[in-house]
């Protein structure tokens, strides 16, 4: 079963149970979908549909931020409860650790020698990790190994 098929199972699931905000932020994925679809103009494949999902989460994430700036303590339940049931559909995070060695085995696979062949070390390396690992983690960690 896919992650989109995964999504409308448990949409239907969280309706029946009555959890709105489970079946709230459900919603919103598969409408966030539905839109990347449409400008697509055709359906996403599982990477495309892992990579809308990143997006929402790092949406709640930035709210989240947001909240705990702002000391608001009912935002702040309200995101960390919309995150726990976005990262449900997302494949394991990979740790920081792990995720320098793939860049840095990357590095060498592609000959990069600085910061010139960023472009090209960032393209290997997201076409590894789909959707394990966010871009702006990925950019931040080839950059500090491009350059050193």
């Amino acid at each position: 079963m896919d992650t989109r098929q995964k999504i409308e199972t448990a949409l239907k699931e969280a309706m029946r149970s009555g959890d709105n905000i489970r079946k709230q932020n459900l919603r919103m994925i598969m409408s966030s979908l539905k839109l990347s679809e449409v400008e697509k103009g055709g359906a996403l494949d599982e990477a495309g549909v892992l990579s809308v999902i990143q997006k929402e989460l790092k949406s709640r994430q930035e709210a989240l931020h947001e909240a705990q700036t702002a000391n608001r303590p009912d935002l702040i339940e309200r995101a960390r409860a919309d995150i726990a049931v976005i990262e449900e559909f997302l494949p394991k995070q990979l740790t920081e650790e792990e995720l320098t060695t793939v860049v840095t085995e990357t590095i060498t696979e592609v000959g990069a020698s600085g910061p010139r062949d960023m472009g090209k070390v960032m393209k290997a390396v997201m076409a590894k990790v789909q959707g394990r690992a966010a871009g702006d983690q990925v950019s931040q960690i080839v950059r500090k190994k491009l350059q050193a």
